[in-house]
């Protein structure tokens, strides 16, 4: 069994309470160890028993109670981390933080010859009809439908977040073009399979997927500008399509599945 010595674990606590108390009843005997040959064998059991049980009933709720709050502290820290990296609505990442991210990966490449990824740009077609039609609540019924079918074709490493109304991006590290188009093509089925039906009113969902797949050095702005563009490419095919383009990068491995 693993434990939890995170600053949200209680192994945290455990640790923290039962090591200080250690100290200190160590350093309480240290300090009484000089008197200790002064003493009759009685009297050096009795102030051992006092050097022992006193810095567990002084130290203890005192070291748990400050533990405790430090933990407290540390869960507000990383709920409020969350929520400043998360779309309220989707509950994906909002657009600083999965930009954030992603340049932050890009920027890594520079080190890594052989770092390579894809990004996807997923946008829902015809998306005000939907708002038109049925209101603005069960347009966000839509998002976050649209939202759950991205992520459940995702791998743990890859990244999803909303760039913003009905758009989303989608990071695939050390995905090469056919896997980059594969998982384009599972979202936009997996969103067109999705059941939707405001007010009782079975209305099928679909999008769009642009893609850009690259190796090397890349700015963010330039590869989302790529994708982007193979997203109006799928756009002006008629929609409910996948556009995915390789960066000239020059190397022949990325088109290799």
């Amino acid at each position: 069994m693993k434990i939890d010595l995170s600053p949200e674990g209680w192994g945290r606590v455990v640790a923290y309470t039962v090591g200080g108390t250690l100290i200190c009843i160590g350093a309480t005997l240290y300090v009484d160890s000089a008197n200790f040959p002064h003493l009759t064998d009685a009297e050096r059991m009795r102030t051992i028993l006092i050097d022992v049980l006193l810095p567990i009933l002084l130290a203890v709720p005192l070291l748990l109670f400050f533990s405790l709050k430090l933990r407290e502290l540390a869960v507000a820290h990383k709920k409020l981390t969350v929520y400043a990296s998360t779309d309220s609505l989707t509950q994906v990442l909002n657009r600083a933080a999965f930009s954030t991210l992603v340049d932050a990966y890009l920027k890594d490449v520079h080190t890594h010859d052989d770092r390579y990824g894809a990004l996807l740009i997923v946008d829902a077609d015809n998306f005000k009809s939907v708002n038109d039609t049925y209101g603005h609540d069960r347009g966000d019924e839509a998002l976050i439908t649209i939202a759950r079918s991205i992520k459940s074709m995702l791998r743990s490493p890859d990244l999803v977040g909303r760039m913003g109304g009905e758009e989303f991006g989608v990071f695939l590290p050390g995905a090469t073009t056919a896997q980059a188009e594969l998982v384009a093509e599972r979202i936009r089925r997996t969103v067109a399979a999705a059941p939707f039906a405001p007010g009782g009113t079975a209305h099928q969902l679909s999008v769009s997927v642009g893609g850009a797949v690259f190796r090397a050095t890349v700015p963010f702005h330039d590869l989302f500008r790529a994708a982007d563009q193979e997203l109006y490419r799928a756009k002006q095919a008629g929609r409910n399509r996948v556009a995915v383009t390789r960066l000239d990068t020059g190397d022949p491995s990325l088109v290799a599945a």
